[in-house]
């Protein structure tokens, strides 16, 4: 814990060095994208009133029950110190301009570190996610970084999304500890969970479909191709599937799946899930990553598709062993 408190006490320092700070996630985000970098944001703007402290990468309206985004110019980008939450690897930073190998900046993350990066990296593959890994600076670091209302409500939206509503084995009871912590603050957390289980019309009747055309094989490897075609005769964007990855799971004969949505451009994004057995070095062999029971690749044809099928049926038989 001691070394903990150094380390987040670095970061802090660091930060103190620079009159800009700009805060960035991954591309395609999801709550603890939002969450922990707004979360950051607002921890910041109370501690350094005087300090210029914004959020950078797309919109996404899906997300306006947790944060808004700034607008960033070139110069602004330029005279910031960048702070990158909730991003495993350099491709994956949703940036609005390239960042320069002399940038400086700080990473601080809960997936595996397979790409470090930043002057300054903290990753903590023991998190549940990386707004539990804010909130916990905040914690350790008392004072120096006190927490505030709004600072815990968009933390607590980012825990509640990356445990599945603590559903998910990355739940620990540290995560139980600061939620609970979170929730003294002054904001309804029911509202949070009730944005989380209420989905636009038309991503609920995709979820209809999804329910009668998943394929589940004989050892438990579920998936579902939904293409271009099947998204816009829902009226789904791909970013709104997301909200539907842990329907195949629900199926109790299964053990791992794969959700594959055809891109635009022909590829196809493939959100991969797993109860048990390990499939983010599947998802590495297909240029992604991932926590070792919740991953994201790229598949570029059918063929590729069913290969990542082949070595999840190989991984249950493995496991079963």
């Amino acid at each position: 814990m001691e070394n903990k408190t150094k380390q987040f006490h670095a970061i802090l320092n660091k930060i103190e060095d620079y009159d800009k700070i700009l805060i960035l996630r991954h591309q395609n985000p999801d709550p603890d994208a939002i969450g922990s970098q707004a979360g950051l944001g607002e921890l910041l703007k109370n501690r350094y009133p005087e300090k210029s402290i914004k959020l950078a990468g797309k919109s996404f309206p899906d997300f306006h029950y947790i944060a808004e985004m700034d607008e960033i110019s070139l110069e602004e980008f330029q005279e910031s110190l960048l702070v990158i939450t909730d991003t495993a690897n350099r491709p994956r930073i949703d940036t609005p301009f390239p960042i320069k190998d002399n940038h400086p900046w700080i990473k601080i993350d809960h997936h595996p570190d397979d790409e470090p990066y930043g002057d300054i990296s903290y990753v903590d593959t023991t998190a549940s996610s990386a707004s539990e890994i804010i909130a916990e600076m905040s914690i350790l670091l008392g004072e120096d970084l006190p927490m505030t209302d709004a600072a815990a409500q968009v933390l607590y939206a980012g825990i509640v999304g990356d445990t599945g509503r603590f559903l998910y084995p990355s739940t620990t009871s540290k995560t139980f500890m600061i939620a609970s912590k979170l929730v003294e603050y002054t904001f309804d957390h029911s509202d949070i969970s009730n944005y989380m289980i209420t989905r636009p019309i038309a991503v609920n009747r995709l979820a209809g479909y999804m329910y009668q055309e998943v394929k589940i094989s004989v050892s438990g490897v579920a998936s579902i191709v939904l293409t271009q075609e099947i998204l816009k005769q829902f009226g789904v964007s791909d970013i709104q599937t997301s909200m539907l990855v842990s329907i195949p799971g629900t199926f109790e004969a299964v053990v791992c799946w794969g959700i594959f949505v055809e891109q635009a451009s022909g590829y196809y994004r493939c959100r991969l899930r797993s109860k048990g057995p390990i499939i983010n070095q599947v998802a590495k062999r297909h240029g992604g990553g991932g926590h070792p029971l919740a991953a994201g690749a790229n598949a570029y044809s059918l063929e590729e598709i069913q290969e990542i099928l082949q070595e999840f049926e190989e991984l249950v038989e493995n496991t079963s062993k």
